[in-house]
């Protein structure tokens, strides 16, 4: 059971899943990057599950259950963060104009602070799809990132592109096993339009030159129906069977190192091929803040940096007619935590 006392930050325990995760990589000896995402104000439930979305995407080195209550400040969840390894906030917050998503470094910042021209949800994502694809350990391991067009000099492109690496754990590409890279985030900045596209892929390997009929037989170890055929040789020979190669000639292919699943083997050639798990965001960045959501402010597109900027709760409701308005938003927010249920601590 949970205690009650005061209004602090909860965290679901999640089976067969330790609360505390390590650090530092065992291999890389580098600090792992952890994350909270959260809201502040009150969400449309769309962005509630843009929300989730997000916490699935940032996997395993964040607090999937995080749960909130109106009360909860910054400093709640600052409180929280330090025992925990906690590196990197994403906030969600919503005005009259556009909802936003600011991204921050703990405990001192920075803060950038983007607005959300698009969205779309996951869900969304899979709908779209006639086959779409989610394995069952697809977020056992952290996404790789890849950025495309920050190639500017300019200040706030160099803070974006930090900051987009070092929410994702280091990989080295010495070590590192190509089965633990089933995701990709990437990221493309327009230099005209000032937007950056933002998707969330799987990863996957076909073999070259196989059909995925063979393929389907391999994976799933079931006999395939031959009633219809007169001898076995026609399941691969007969037209239409034959041809079904997954692997294109222009897909990017690989040789592969060591064996990956049961038919992509080592010393191979593989293509490699994405398939979109969402959510998928078309994000402008707006401001950046020196100090966590507050501070001296370093870069704003709705005009010359006024040198200060205001904490979290104290923003006012409307720069030209786009900038958060979350203090008055915080104090109606409705309870999200449930009295009555289990297996919940409260971190202090």
């Amino acid at each position: 059971m949970r205690k009650k006392k005061g209004g602090g930050v909860y965290i679901k325990k999640q089976k067969h899943q330790p609360l505390q995760q390590p650090s530092v990589d065992p291999i890389t000896g580098k600090k792992i990057p952890k994350s909270f995402v959260f809201s502040r104000g009150k969400l449309p439930s769309s962005l509630k599950q843009l929300q989730m979305d997000l916490r699935k995407l940032m996997l395993p080195h964040t607090a999937l259950s995080l749960k909130e209550k109106k009360r909860n400040n910054l400093k709640d969840f600052l409180n929280v963060a330090g025992p925990m390894g906690v590196t990197h906030f994403l906030i969600l917050s919503k005005t009259p104009a556009s909802p936003y998503l600011r991204v921050a470094t703990t405990p001192q910042g920075p803060t950038l602070t983007f607005k959300i021209h698009e969205y779309s949800l996951a869900a969304d994502i899979a709908r779209s799809q006639s086959h779409p694809r989610c394995p069952k350990d697809l977020f056992k391991n952290s996404a790789l990132v890849v950025l495309s067009g920050f190639v500017s000099g300019e200040l706030p492109l160099r803070l974006t592109t930090n900051m987009f690496q070092n929410i994702f754990p280091t990989i080295d590409v010495k070590t590192v096993k190509l089965s633990s890279c089933q995701r990709i985030v990437l990221l493309n900045y327009n230099k005209d339009t000032k937007l950056i596209d933002f998707r969330h892929y799987s990863i996957r390997l076909q073999p070259i030159g196989a059909s995925h009929r063979i393929i389907k037989l391999v994976q799933n170890r079931q006999v395939p129906d031959l009633k219809n055929l007169r001898d076995v040789s026609d399941f691969v020979t007969k037209a239409g069977y034959g041809s079904e190669s997954e692997g294109d000639e222009e897909a990017a292919t690989v040789t592969l190192s060591s064996d990956i699943g049961r038919v992509n083997r080592a010393s191979t050639k593989s293509a490699v091929k994405l398939q979109e798990v969402g959510p998928r965001m078309t994000l402008q960045l707006v401001k950046v803040e020196k100090g966590l959501c507050s501070g001296e402010v370093l870069f704003s597109e709705y005009g010359k940096p006024d040198g200060k900027g205001k904490s979290d709760d104290e923003m006012p409701e409307n720069q030209e007619g786009e900038e958060d308005s979350e203090g008055s938003e915080d104090e109606d927010e409705s309870e999200e935590d449930a009295d009555g249920e289990e297996n919940n601590e409260e971190l202090d």
